[in-house]
């Protein structure tokens, strides 16, 4: 909590969402080292003239009186380096610094998150459908994702809901608002099955339109799959879509009703782009079951079939030769685990060895690692790099990147820094 005030005082000065965040966040290891540094006369750092003014005239008193005044109401605030923070949150580009809650945020700690999005004029049919997967994912203890929204996004979290299961409502607003107001009447049935509400936005933020494409990036990022069950032309719906292909998830969509109508021109065009069709819920739950998604995207009866950019493995500067590639370089990246997991098992079973002390710091064992990951590995072998940089220095698109550094932070070889900067772990003995 010590840290998060600092987080929360970097919002107030550049803006909620603001990328210059992250940039100050690339030169300091901590908040509390950023806003040492910015409310020094002469810091480095080149200001615009309303951040300046902001750094002079927002103490960290005021951060710290917003946080006790969120407490007195209900209201957690957690920052980038909190403990309670989703970790998906923290591999997308420009994650939010602060976020505000009322509820479980406790629920976001796990992986198994489905996003569900789509039109506030929802047609019975795309309604019906949203319930009955949504109903059927989270009674297989998958957390529902939703924008709280009239039509679809109420749909999915209320299946979530009746199952006595968690749902978490993504707003683009303060989430003391009663907006939308029509949902109101839901939200003690969400905080009550372990649910939780969420914001970057503070408490008393009105719901302007501008805030909405904003909040859709972090929809995107807390899950694993988003889910589009109905969404016209324009629909904000396609923008999270996109965002979530962008950052390396999987993006589903509910085939039309009916082809000629505007409501469905949304789906159609998802689906010409390579966004995999939702038939069952099984579709979206074989992805998290190991390895099992490799084959269904991407191959059948052992052979390449389609390339698509919704996909996981997919880099806009690869062929199908290379596709191919990092397609078996994932299957036998799940043996590996498998084999790690066994070795693990094993290693307990077995009378414990004393083994000599060693001084100093020895690296991590990299022997497990598929190759990509090694590279990475390597280029961290000299310090600290910003994700741009490993990017740069590895030709891997920002998706593809995420994700495995995202694999390398779970197995404990390296270790996410604020500004979007990773280190390679040491273990001392």
């Amino acid at each position: 909590m010590e840290q998060t005030k600092y987080w929360l005082w970097l919002s107030m000065v550049f803006g909620v969402g603001s990328r210059r965040i992250w940039e100050a966040m690339c030169i300091y290891e901590t908040a509390e080292e950023a806003y040492a540094a910015l409310t020094d006369p002469e810091c480095f750092l080149r200001l615009s003239d309303a951040e300046l003014k902001n750094t002079q005239l927002i103490g960290i008193a005021q951060a710290d009186a917003l946080i006790q005044e969120c407490e007195k109401h209900g209201i957690g605030v957690v920052g980038y380096s909190s403990a309670e923070y989703p970790p998906r949150l923290r591999h997308i580009m420009n994650p939010p610094a602060v976020l505000f809650y009322k509820g479980n945020i406790g629920c976001l700690s796990g992986t198994r998150a489905v996003t569900a999005v789509g039109t506030r004029r929802a047609s019975d049919y795309g309604l019906r459908a949203c319930a009955e997967i949504c109903g059927e994912l989270s009674g297989n203890g998958f957390i529902i994702v939703s924008g709280f929204a009239v039509g679809i996004d109420i749909a999915a979290s209320m299946a979530a809901v009746e199952r006595n299961r968690p749902t978490a409502c993504v707003m683009g607003c303060g989430v003391d608002i009663d907006y939308p107001r029509d949902n109101f009447r839901y939200r003690d049935k969400v905080i009550a099955a372990g649910g939780v509400f969420v914001s970057e936005f503070p408490p008393g933020t009105a719901p302007a339109p501008a805030n909405f494409p904003r909040r859709n990036r972090i929809l995107a990022a807390l899950s694993r799959a988003t889910i589009v069950f109905e969404a016209p032309e324009k629909s904000g719906s396609l923008i999270t879509a996109r965002l979530a292909a962008e950052q390396g998830r999987d993006v589903f969509v509910l085939p039309p009703a009916d082809i000629f109508s505007p409501s469905w021109s949304g789906n159609l065009g998802l689906l010409r782009e390579g966004a995999e069709p939702l038939y069952c819920a099984e579709d979206v739950s074989g992805l998290f079951r190991d390895g099992a998604f490799v084959d269904k995207l991407m191959y059948e009866d052992g052979e390449l079939k389609r390339i698509s950019p919704f996909t996981s493995v997919y880099n806009e500067d690869m062929n199908e030769e290379k596709v191919a590639e990092e397609l078996a370089e994932r299957v036998a990246r799940q043996k590996r685990r498998e084999r790690r997991k066994a070795e693990k098992q094993t290693a307990k079973a077995a009378p414990a060895e004393t083994a000599p002390a060693a001084e100093g710091d020895k690296a991590p064992d990299t022997s497990m690692l598929s190759d990509i990951q090694k590279q990475i590995a390597e280029h961290l072998s000299d310090g600290p790099l910003h994700a741009d940089e490993i990017a740069q220095r590895t030709g891997l698109g920002s998706g593809e990147l995420f994700c495995e550094l995202t694999e390398l932070e779970l197995a404990g070889v390296i270790r996410s820094l604020p500004g979007n900067r990773y280190e390679l772990l040491t273990e001392r003995r």
